[in-house]
């Protein structure tokens, strides 16, 4: 058996067995009716960033603002939906000066957490105007942040009232979760990647269900680890991370090192019974990612659009942005050729859809991280500079920017400051894009500095942009 043929052989098996363990397939059967199939005549799209599946985001500072994002995803014929007001003047910056086209906005009125939209949008007067909508375009497809169940069964709502085929441009919701488990993604690392690739593919890890299989993997792994740390399975980015220093751990009995064990699992709202992973932490560790985009199975393999490196601050390492990456070319190819591995099981299991898989490096190894099922802080910035340049990305850096002097204002009066330097799309000249205005609520918006190299992009995002805006 030929090599290639064996690797076919290995992630059928794999995705076999996590089948049958799961029932993902049998699950999916409840969704068939809208699930995405690729036509050849485009169908207007309906966006939306519902963030609701991400544990502890509703507690972020101003988070409802964040599903203006969906904004960089829609065009002509389009719709976009979010339970925050619209900001017609970025609509204009968009529509007018970047050429994104003139999509409909649609304001839902909460009615729980502000970060449901999905539920919003089954609600009130929305429904009706989506109904319309809907109608009025004919056959749709819903684009969502992520695949979660509220996404799909506005999609039978839709269906049902506007009697027009709906369908969602994103994975099912048993995929979805299956692709956002820490502990699922570490198990295809080390039942798949690493058999292919002949290399280690993660950190050393104990998965427990338990507090005292917590402690106990403390205990172990910090007698070989100067670091370790617990994580939370399904959380985002370093929200369910704590990191411990191994010798202070050493030196606790087991009543306080349980003791620390269950501050965590309080602090994180843990279950019981829910997974909980036990790491070997490496500090510090470059962090690149890897954007893929999973079409439905049968219609071709999945795309690796991206490698970068992430920007992460603090002994959590939370994300600040990213750049692409500059990590060496065998890297790249190690990092490219896992995610493509797991990402073809996904494939099997229902996935479609953008999903982004994180990496630390290991002197020169990469090692999985995690996989974000959804779009994300790296994604969303790469998809609105393919728009903007479809003959090729310039060199960029994308990252959020935060100052008190802009809080509440309009993105009128930010981009008279930034003024010749926001980019035109018409003439090519400026360095700056910006978008995720809506948080201009408390001064935060985030921007793209392009460059003729990433150095150039960095020296104007971080010397040339506080010098206009700070």
């Amino acid at each position: 058996m030929s090599f290639e043929r064996s690797v076919d052989a290995l992630i059928e098996t794999v995705a076999g067995e996590v089948d049958a363990a799961l029932g993902i397939t049998a699950t999916n059967a409840r969704w068939s009716l809208h699930r995405y199939r690729p036509r050849a005549r485009a169908r207007s799209a309906l966006h939306l960033d519902d963030v609701s599946g991400v544990p502890f985001l509703q507690d972020i500072l101003g988070v409802e603002f964040y599903q203006l994002r969906t904004r960089v995803r829609a065009g002509d014929g389009d719709a976009y939906v979010a339970a925050c007001p619209g900001r017609d003047d970025y609509e204009a910056y968009c529509r007018d000066r970047l050429g994104l086209g003139a999509p409909r906005f649609f304001q839902a009125d909460p009615v729980g957490p502000a970060i449901e939209v999905a539920a919003a949008c089954r609600h009130g007067r929305v429904r009706g105007e989506l109904v319309d909508w809907a109608r009025e375009v004919g056959d749709l497809v819903i684009h969502p942040y992520m695949g979660i169940d509220a996404v799909w069964e506005l999609a039978e709502d839709l269906a049902r009232e506007a009697g027009v085929g709906v369908e969602v441009l994103g994975p099912t919701p048993p995929a979805t979760w299956f692709a956002n488990d820490k502990a699922h993604v570490t198990e295809l690392a080390q039942r798949l990647v690493a058999p292919v690739l002949g290399t280690p593919a993660s950190v050393a890890t104990v998965t427990a269900t338990t507090p005292a299989a917590m402690s106990a993997a403390l205990r172990e792994l910090v007698l070989r680890h100067p670091k370790v740390a617990l994580k939370m399975t399904r959380f985002a980015s370093a929200m369910g991370n704590r990191v411990f220093d191994a010798a202070e751990l050493r030196a606790l009995d087991d009543a306080a090192l349980d003791a620390v064990v269950r501050r965590y699992l309080r602090d994180k709202a843990w279950r019981p019974g829910q997974q909980v992973l036990v790491v070997r932490w490496i500090d510090m560790a470059p962090s690149p990612s890897t954007q893929l985009w999973i079409p439905p199975i049968g219609h071709g393999p999945p795309r690796l659009d991206g490698i970068y490196e992430q920007l992460l601050e603090g002994p959590e390492r939370v994300f600040l942005g990213s750049i692409p990456s500059r990590f060496s070319p065998q890297a790249h190819r190690w990092m490219s050729d896992a995610s493509l591995l797991v990402a073809r099981v996904y494939q099997r299991l229902g996935y479609v859809g953008r999903c982004s898989f994180d990496f630390i490096l290991d002197g020169d190894q990469p090692l999985f991280v995690e996989c974000n099922g959804r779009w994300g802080g790296t994604s969303t910035p790469m998809h609105l500079v393919d728009r903007l340049f479809p003959g090729g990305r310039p060199a960029y850096r994308a990252r959020d920017f935060v100052s008190r002097r802009w809080e509440g204002a309009s993105f009128t009066a930010l981009a008279e400051a930034i003024g010749d330097d926001l980019y035109d799309p018409r003439t090519g000249r400026g360095r700056f894009v910006l978008y995720n205005v809506g948080c201009l609520a408390f001064g935060k918006f985030d921007v793209i500095a392009l460059g003729r190299d990433i150095d150039d992009a960095t020296r104007a995002l971080e010397g040339d942009l506080p010098a206009l805006v700070g």
